[in-house]
């Protein structure tokens, strides 16, 4: 494993109570990687009209989580791996069946949360151990979790670099994406299995209730702010790292006391009614 010491030190340096902690210097790491690459997801989700989707990848954490507790394996592996299974069997389904995609997400959502419930129905301590991924817990992530991300947001930089025009493209119109020979079917299953990855990564730090807030938020109030795609692309992510950093220090302050996840999602919420005041005074003015 890399020596991630000095990014821990760097976190340490921010002007937070309690960053002389482990555990918070790991949580603002995280959460400083974790918020660009929803933040930026989110926009594309939006532009692809897939919010359900990652409400269905979100709610598939219980099931993976209590198959891999029935089988021994660790559910940092089982949760991702059956994540990233069911990203990609919706995507599947949207591209070679004709029913309407927000169907075809509504019977994956319902059977992955239907095999959670039967797993977790068989054996009454699997609750106990599944309640933390309702809620999600940002602190509890270890330095072995810190590496994975890293790995995962150099896969979304890259990802982003070779592919964010060309899924513009293709969440137009498939006529325009193969008029720019643009790979349509590669794209949209590298961006579902790159999504459905970032959701499982979320769902550990804000949970599953409120996974799909954490992608969509932030972009919709980049789309009240920006005008292109591109300056919506940044908009987003500094609305994402704004919430997720002002979340973490208003959660962890003696007077508020409140889950790190839900404050994240109640400033990035608070910043989209303020995007939609400035472009609302925008439009007057003009």
């Amino acid at each position: 494993m890399p020596d991630l010491s000095w990014l821990f030190h760097l976190a340490s340096l921010f002007p937070l109570e309690g960053m002389d902690m482990r555990f918070m210097q790991q949580a603002l790491v995280a959460l400083c990687l974790l918020a660009p690459m929803t933040a930026a997801l989110g926009v594309q989700v939006i532009h692809y009209r897939m919010a359900f989707f990652s409400d269905a990848v979100g709610h598939s954490a219980f099931a993976g989580v209590a198959i891999g507790l029935v089988l021994g394996v660790h559910p940092h592996i089982s949760m991702p791996v059956f994540g990233l299974a069911v990203g990609l069997c919706i995507m599947f389904l949207q591209r070679f069946s004709a029913l309407p995609p927000d169907t075809v997400i509504g019977v994956v959502f319902s059977a992955v949360v239907a095999s959670g419930l039967a797993v977790v129905s068989r054996d009454n301590t699997l609750a106990r151990d599944l309640q933390q991924f309702l809620y999600g817990d940002i602190l509890t992530l270890t330095e072995t979790d810190i590496c994975w991300l890293l790995a995962l947001f150099a896969a979304f930089v890259l990802f982003q670099a070779l592919a964010f025009n060309r899924l513009l493209y293709a969440g137009t119109s498939r006529v325009i994406a193969k008029a720019h020979r643009v790979p349509a079917a590669l794209c949209e299953y590298l961006f579902a299995a790159l999504l459905a990855l970032v959701v499982m990564f979320s769902v550990w730090s804000v949970g599953v209730l409120l996974v799909t807030a954490l992608l969509i938020v932030p972009g919709a109030a980049a789309r009240s702010l920006a005008r292109s795609a591109g300056g919506m692309f940044w908009w987003a992510i500094a609305v994402g790292l704004l919430s997720a950093v002002t979340g973490l220090a208003l959660s962890v302050q003696p007077w508020m006391h409140t889950a790190a996840g839900a404050t994240i999602i109640l400033v990035a919420c608070g910043c989209f009614l303020l995007s939609v005041i400035a472009a609302s005074l925008r439009s007057e003015i003009r």
